[in-house]
């Protein structure tokens, strides 16, 4: 199992547009991706899940992948979460 922490700086947190797109990167994958916040863990790859978790700014989150492509997945993950301007 694979897992990296990362902190939302965006204004808004993880908001209704980004989590659509990081939950449509996630279901690219095999592996099996969740999102951790607050200690409570959801499934990446459900909007619903990611959504229900209310990442504000300032919030530490982190991405846990395990599955034969987990390496891959957090470097989509990665590469998503800066390019929509969520991470720093």
């Amino acid at each position: 199992m694979e897992q990296k922490s990362y902190f939302i700086t965006d204004e808004t947190g993880i908001h209704a547009r980004p989590a659509t797109i990081l939950v449509q990167t996630a279901s690219k994958f095999d592996s099996e991706l969740q999102l951790e916040f607050n200690s409570k863990k959801v499934n990446l790859k459900s909007i619903m899940g990611v959504m229900s978790l209310g990442v504000g700014k300032d919030s530490e989150v982190t991405v846990y992948a395990e599955g034969n492509d987990e390496q891959e997945a957090l470097e989509a993950i990665t590469e998503t979460l800066s390019n929509e301007g969520l991470t720093g």
